[in-house]
């Protein structure tokens, strides 16, 4: 055996003999790193943790459900009018009180009047002479003492006085300022001794018992008003809280406005307290379908695939899909009219996430 050969037998038998020394060390020292805390899992264990998911979920049951469309309103007198006189003079009484609630057909103010009151008094003081020379004709017409047109003539006078005195009554109505409906009398804008014209306003009236409620709705929703229909709205208090109110639709636009594609819609609220003023802003809930006994699931919950609808529910640790068919939709909230029954538990957190069979744990149920 040549030198070389013998050197390369030597080398091998020593690398053999340290690898039988140093094997059982290597060993231990892997085994000490897979039990020391905080070591990476084995590549298993973290497979099967990423299998249990945490979620959250919701236990199905029976409940009402209203389909409603939400816009913004405002509140609007049932009637309003500026009060003028029709005629002019100097302001002569104010007999109202401002901010107050007033009758239809109460006095409201006053303009001097003296003149026509001078001159019906010359007027009726006529009437009795007027009404003698009519009889005095006529028993004289009855003895053809005197003629036909003679008799007319005086009837004439007579029939002219009369139409005179109700011209001057007329104008004396004029003068005075009465409400022309029930209603709330604002701030005057005149006082006493001032000069009115016709286009003088003096005051505002205001009725608002009932009130209107004015909104727009949506054109896609126009078929869903009809006089009738019930709204219900809701306005902020002083506290911060928002009261519901109930009123009646009486009035829908006759076409849809162009430039904003909505039908402008009119409710009636009886508001006989008259607590309510217009001008306020309200949110209104025009309720288009109401189901008492629906089944609904949050809308994160469903997934739209390949034109089908789907949901995962929790079943004995494992998540399975479920078909559903949809029905009224809701902001948060969809009614499932096939697929899920009471009592189902569906999985509403990381849905896109899951897959049949994968295992979940349920970490709140809403």
């Amino acid at each position: 055996m040549t030198k070389p050969v013998q050197w390369t037998l030597f080398g091998v038998i020593l690398l053999i003999i340290a690898g039988m020394f140093a094997y059982p060390r290597i060993m231990q020292k892997l085994k000490t790193n897979e039990n020391t805390p905080g070591a990476p899992p084995p590549p298993n264990a973290m497979a099967q943790r990423r299998m249990a998911i945490n979620i959250n979920a919701v236990v199905l049951k029976k409940q009402s459900l209203i389909d409603a469309e939400n816009p913004t309103g405002t509140t609007m007198p049932d009637e309003e009018v500026n009060l003028t006189f029709e005629s002019s003079g100097k302001i002569t009484a104010i007999y109202f009180t401002e901010g107050t609630y007033v009758k239809k057909g109460d006095l409201l103010a006053k303009i001097n009047d003296k003149p026509l009151q001078a001159e019906l008094k010359k007027l009726e003081a006529q009437i009795p002479l007027a009404r003698e020379r009519v009889n005095r004709q006529g028993t004289l017409l009855e003895k053809e003492a005197v003629s036909l047109e003679a008799f007319e003539q005086v009837t004439t006078a007579l029939e002219v006085l009369l139409a005179d005195i109700e011209l001057v009554k007329a104008r004396l109505l004029q003068t005075e300022l009465r409400a022309p409906f029930d209603g709330m009398i604002g701030l005057r804008r005149v006082s006493e001794g001032a000069y009115a014209t016709p286009q003088t306003i003096i005051v505002n009236l205001t009725k608002i018992s009932p009130l209107k409620i004015e909104f727009s709705i949506n054109e896609r929703f126009a078929s869903v008003i009809t006089n009738e229909t019930e709204i219900i709205f809701y306005m902020e208090s002083i506290t911060g809280f928002k009261k519901a109110y109930k009123a009646k639709v009486y009035a829908v636009e006759s076409n849809i406005a162009l430039d904003t594609r909505t039908l402008k819609v009119r409710a009636l609220y009886p508001n006989e307290d008259r607590s309510i003023l217009p001008g306020r802003f309200l949110a209104i809930e025009v309720i288009k379908k109401m189901t008492d006994d629906a089944i609904v699931v949050p809308s994160e919950a469903i997934i739209p695939e390949m034109g089908k609808f789907i949901v995962y529910v929790y079943k004995n640790g494992d998540a399975r899909a479920k078909e559903i068919t949809p029905g009224l939709r809701t902001e948060s909230h969809v009614q499932v009219l096939e697929g899920l029954a009471p009592g189902d538990t569906v999985i509403t957190t990381g849905v896109m996430q899951l897959r049949t069979g994968m295992k979940v744990t349920i970490d709140k149920i809403l």
